[in-house]
């Protein structure tokens, strides 16, 4: 198990060039030790640990924001696929998402700052916002078993999780914003029901969800990954109606024509103002947001219909194909065709 202490870190990274030096412990420039360990936190170090000696290692790259699939209107995606390697880089969201592997022995788990290879079956709640990863490392196996399940940080409301009868959901999600790994015993336990919940539609599914939450919240022997100093990107709260407003216009109006002056108008502000007070709010322009909601559901229709690339690019607002594959690849480092493709298992929107 290691534990990796980063000094000083930065959310942005625009440099791509990844630069190696000595390894800190054993001097080896070729040390695939702390190559495979540390060529995957896609961060930037400014100041070394303190552990490495020689200051070993230096690198600049940058961490993925997934645009995940799920909408305002769905309570929870599932996806459940066997596959041969992880393949997605380091990065971070802001859903909840549970993920259940099996069959992958050895392979590099991420979270936040901890890392560590893993046992044959595992289970692990991260939190919104955490950057995390899995990577095939020293795993052997061709048919790796996971299923991911995503949720809105919404999806259960502050009030109802102050319940009695919910405190124990409430300090799991409070800690999952560190990662939690479950114990086997426990990933064991709850195997079919994550299997046998694709099967489930509608108001059952959703219940069901809920019951295997509570039973992870009142599990034992559960361990917190990553330290509790290492949180790396921002948790947003927008506490402003006019925001809120906002998001709603855009995810309703998204395959139509949405400008600046349309939303500024909607929040009774000029657009200089609102620009500023967007991005001020959210951390993000109003521009790139937009994208990211098109995006959200561009990828929910390459996953979950048969349309042409082009056919979604245009109804999800995009009115130049060119534009969407370059945005999309830029965002997602893949093509909506590549995309598609790594979808290949089953997925379900709740």
């Amino acid at each position: 198990m290691w534990t990796i202490s980063l000094g000083i870190f930065y959310r942005r990274s625009i440099s791509v060039k990844t630069t190696f030096f000595p390894c800190g412990y054993c001097g080896n420039k070729k040390c695939q030790l702390l190559y495979s360990r540390l060529d995957i936190l896609n961060v930037l170090y400014d100041n070394y640990p303190p552990s490495f000696p020689n200051k070993g290692i230096l690198m600049k790259k940058t961490i993925l924001r997934e645009i995940t699939p799920l909408t305002q209107s769905d309570c929870f995606t599932l996806a459940s696929r066997v596959k041969g390697q992880f393949d997605f880089p380091l990065h971070c969201h802001e859903e909840y998402e549970l993920n259940f592997i099996q069959n992958a022995k050895s392979a590099n788990r991420i979270a936040g700052d901890h890392m560590e290879e893993i046992d044959d079956i595992e289970l692990v709640l991260v939190g919104p916002n955490l950057q995390h990863g899995w990577f095939t490392h020293k795993c052997k196996s061709k048919e790796i078993t996971e299923i991911t399940i995503q949720f809105h940080k919404d999806l259960f409301d502050e009030k109802l999780l102050r319940r009695n009868q919910l405190s124990f959901i409430r300090t799991m999600f409070d800690k999952s914003t560190r990662g939690i790994l479950f114990s086997k015993e426990t990933a064991i336990a709850l195997k079919p029901r994550l299997e046998s919940l694709n099967s489930r539609q509608g108001f059952d599914s959703v219940l069901e969800l809920m019951s295997i939450l509570h039973d992870l919240s009142r599990s034992k022997n559960s361990r917190i990954l990553s330290d509790s100093s290492f949180n790396v990107t921002e948790q947003v709260t927008y506490n402003s109606r006019r925001i809120e407003k906002s998001f709603e216009y855009m995810n309703e109006h998204f395959d139509k024509p949405i400008t600046l002056g349309d939303v500024a108008r909607l929040a009774s502000m000029s657009e200089v103002a609102f620009s500023r007070f967007f991005k001020h709010r959210t951390g993000n322009t109003f521009i790139d947001s937009l994208t990211e909601i098109r995006l959200g559901h561009a990828s929910r229709l390459l996953i979950d219909t048969t349309q042409s690339v082009a056919e979604v690019a245009y109804n999800c607002g995009f009115n130049n194909i060119s534009n969407f594959n370059r945005i999309f690849k830029k965002k997602k480092k893949q093509t909506p065709k590549v995309f598609r493709q790594s979808f290949s298992g089953t997925r379900i929107f709740i």
